[in-house]
C-alpha cells in the first residue's frame, strides 16, 4: 500500500519518515518529496509498505500525530490522475 504523509517538517529526511513507519512493519520504500530547483523538502512524501494490514495500522496511528513539532496527515495515496494539459495556442492563424 502507498501511504502519503503531508505536513512534514522541512528538516525529515527519508531516514526519518522510514523511522515513522518501520515499527508497522516492512518498508518498501519512503520519500521525501524535493524540489528540483533548490533541492528542498516540499513537506510531504510516500511511504510504501507490502502489508496492507500494517499499512492501515499505520495510517490510523499516525494520522495527526506529532513529528518533529508538526501535526502530521497520513492518509492512503490516490493513484495519480492524468490531468489533460491545458494549452492555449493563440499563434493568429
Amino acid at each position: 500500500m502507498n501511504i502519503y504523509v503531508s505536513n512534514l517538517s522541512f528538516n525529515v529526511q527519508d531516514e526519518d519518515l522510514h523511522g515513522f513507519f518501520s515499527e508497522y512493519g516492512e518498508i518498501s520504500s519512503a520519500k521525501v518529496i524535493t524540489d528540483k530547483a533548490t533541492g528542498r523538502s516540499r513537506g510531504f512524501g510516500f511511504v510504501e509498505m507490502a502489508d496492507d494490514a500494517a499499512a492501515s495500522k499505520a495510517i490510523a496511528e499516525l494520522d495527526g500525530s506529532v513529528a518533529d513539532n508538526r501535526t502530521i496527515r497520513v492518509v492512503e495515496a490516490k493513484p495519480k490522475e492524468d490531468k489533460p494539459r491545458n494549452r492555449s495556442f493563440s499563434g493568429g492563424w
